[in-house]
């Protein structure tokens, strides 16, 4: 009996998982070993090609990582999280360029603070759980646990905003659509793909000029 097509691909991807995740195998010769971080990021992107999300446990990510369930936890509250690895790095970025005093106008430090996360990411970086979501099947656990990512940037945005702008939540949800839309566009890209702030940049200069006031 043939295994299912989605395993059939997913063999030949699991191959080439730390490229899509911006390793290159040739540079890990001569470099420190990798952080304990790393290693569980890396394992569950093997393991939920290999055998889904859903089908992925955390003990088995942590057993192929090398390390105990209690450092899984040290990392991540859930296994959930490890899907959200470059997401939620970005919002940390963007909390603390929010957080640097500027000469700018509100909606100008929101649009500089939103570059500037999107800067972090490089166009060979792209995040494996959504370019790889039909292998891994994680469409439903994303859906479920983008709202909290969501909710966090836009209270963030519209707490910093709310003392100049008379709809400070309004700006916010836009100005995070575009991003959101930008994002969306540059993970079905393709390869080669241009960087993220490429995509990012135009969506949301129109957002922050308009009139706010």
């Amino acid at each position: 009996m043939s295994p299912p097509a989605y395993s059939r691909a997913a063999q030949m991807v699991v191959a080439t998982a730390p490229r899509m995740m911006g390793v290159n195998q040739g540079q890990r010769v001569g470099r420190p070993r990798r952080s304990s971080r790393e290693m569980i990021e890396d394992a569950a992107a093997e393991l939920f090609l290999e055998q889904t999300y859903d089908g992925t446990t955390v003990e088995q990510i942590a057993q192929r990582a090398g390390v105990s369930r209690n450092t899984f936890f040290n990392y991540f509250a859930s296994k959930s999280d490890v899907l959200w690895v470059d997401v939620d790095l970005s919002i940390e970025h963007l909390a603390a360029e929010l957080a640097r005093p500027r000469e700018l106008t509100v909606t100008e430090a929101v649009r500089e603070a939103i570059l500037h996360a999107a800067r972090q990411h490089s166009s060979d970086r792209v995040p494996w759980a959504f370019t790889q979501a039909d292998l891994m099947q994680t469409h439903a656990e994303l859906q479920a646990s983008a709202l909290s990512r969501l909710l966090r940037a836009a209270t963030m945005i519209e707490r910093f905003a709310s003392s100049v702008l008379p709809s400070p939540r309004v700006f916010a949800y836009a100005v995070l659509g575009a991003t959101v839309g930008a994002a969306s566009r540059w993970i079905d890209a393709g390869t080669p793909r241009r960087p993220l702030v490429e995509y990012v940049e135009p969506a949301i200069t129109t957002v922050c000029a308009a009139d706010w006031r």
